[in-house]
Formats: structure tokens, C-alpha cells, sequence
């Protein structure tokens, strides 16, 4: 891998990094797929394949 590669995969962790931070610091969940899995990771830090309720559709 060039030096250009994994300079521009550093700084693109960092800013994943901060944006993830700054959505749970705002009340907001973060959501991640494994194996086909979904999981959501709580503001509180809590990991959960549970869909939060205001993620859930009204009208399903």
C-alpha cells in the first residue's frame, strides 16, 4: 500500500471516528452491519440488533 493510501485511510478513520462520537453525543444512534446482521449502538453504549422505536416506520 502507497504512503498517499494510507495516509487518506488514516485521516478518513479519524473522521468516521468523530462523526460516530458526535451522532451518540447527540442522542443519535449508530448503525452497523456483520455478516447481514444490523445492530445499532445506543447512546448509552449499549450494542443491539433491536431497532430503536423512533427508528421504527409509523405506519409498518
Amino acid at each position: 500500500m502507497s504512503e498517499l493510501a494510507k495516509n487518506i485511510l488514516k485521516v478518513a478513520s479519524k473522521a468516521v471516528k468523530e462523526a460516530q462520537k458526535k451522532s451518540l453525543k447527540n442522542g443519535v444512534a449508530n448503525v452497523y452491519s456483520k455478516n447481514g446482521r444490523i445492530y445499532f449502538q445506543l447512546p448509552d453504549g449499549t450494542i443491539t440488533e433491536q431497532t430503536p422505536e423512533n427508528y421504527r416506520r409509523k405506519n409498518a
